[in-house]
């Protein structure tokens, strides 16, 4: 699991050691992640399986992706599909993701990167293993997050942010046993390169065996830590989490996560998505690949997209009779 890692974690910016007397949030659950299969056929975990919206809120949906190794002829993606309403954050660990929009936007991320698409009004989206992934197989590991607009932008102009891993800013827990990818939004006062519309964080944490780190955590977000891979412990009361599991924490100051002393052999050290973000409070109304506020706005981007007023697929893609 590369993603993005530094040969000294001592030279990097060291998150502050907080002070005695800082409220710890509680671990309200954990949660286990079912398994499902995405697209044309690719294993996916659903993180948030089983949390209701209101502690989730700003987020909707978070698959991770793998982790899988495929061999030749295996790799799938999702064919040409539509979205409103929200974003999609899709965040690479291992393998390579080509995707592409019907406003022209695209390009290809890889261990570490980023791609951050915000549907808005509307677009319409394909994401596939590059050719060469596909001939020769090879490790596929990722998370796709799904960040709600609140409802003054819903409709705003779909966008693209291609963010590279060699731009996340890069943390080191006080003891040097955890290194933090600040993906989006603030840890600490340093800033990821991530541009949101609604206050959310987003991080991945890598923390060795036995190792423990505290993080501040703004008082007024929502907080969520899915195991990516690994075990370890949430919480001030050190409740047991490993890998393909959510934990949900309550109000308070601080969240602390710490890797189990020992690991399994595929495992080196505890990988942590961490996120939050602030509520949103509207209401939410869902289905499919659209995310609205009303059934009435549900029914208007299903007509819409049946009208092809959220983007035609390229020529370029279009099947061959």
């Amino acid at each position: 699991m590369p993603a993005v890692s530094v040969d000294n974690i001592l030279a990097l910016p060291r998150v502050t050691e907080l002070a005695p007397g800082s409220v710890a949030r509680p671990v309200l659950s954990v949660t286990t992640a079912p398994t499902g299969y995405e697209g044309e056929g690719f294993p996916v975990r659903r993180a948030f399986a089983g949390v209701g919206l209101e502690r989730l809120d700003p987020f909707i949906h978070m698959d991770q992706m793998g982790e899988v190794d495929y061999a030749p002829g295996e790799p799938k993606g999702t064919p040409w599909h539509p979205h409103r309403g929200f974003e999609t954050v899709t965040y690479m660990i291992d393998g390579t993701m080509e995707h592409q929009d019907s406003n022209g936007g695209g390009g290809v991320i890889s261990g570490g990167d980023t791609q951050w698409m915000t549907a808005g009004g509307g677009v319409l989206h394909i994401e596939a293993p590059p050719e060469q992934l596909v001939v020769t197989g090879g490790l596929f590991h990722g998370v796709q997050l799904w960040v709600n607009l609140p409802k003054s932008d819903k409709l705003v102009a779909p966008r693209y942010q291609d963010i590279a891993g060699s731009k996340v800013a890069l943390l080191s827990s006080p003891d040097g046993g955890a290194l933090i990818r600040v993906i989006a939004g603030e840890l600490d006062g340093h800033q990821g390169p991530g541009s949101t519309y609604t206050p959310i964080t987003l991080l991945h944490a890598t923390i060795a065996p036995g190792a423990s780190v505290t993080l501040p955590w703004n008082p007024e977000f929502n907080s969520l830590a899915y195991v990516l891979a690994g075990s370890g412990l949430v919480g001030s009361e050190r409740r047991p989490v490993r890998d393909g599991q959510l934990a949900v924490f309550g109000r308070g100051e601080t969240i602390t996560i710490a890797a189990a002393d020992t690991q399994d052999s595929r495992t080196e050290s505890v990988e942590v998505f961490i996120l939050g973000g602030k509520p949103i409070r509207e209401p939410v109304a869902m289905a499919g690949p659209f995310v609205m506020n009303t059934r009435a706005e549900v029914i208007q981007a299903f007509e819409d997209f049946q009208a092809g007023r959220l983007g035609s697929i390229p020529a370029a893609h279009e099947p061959v009779d």
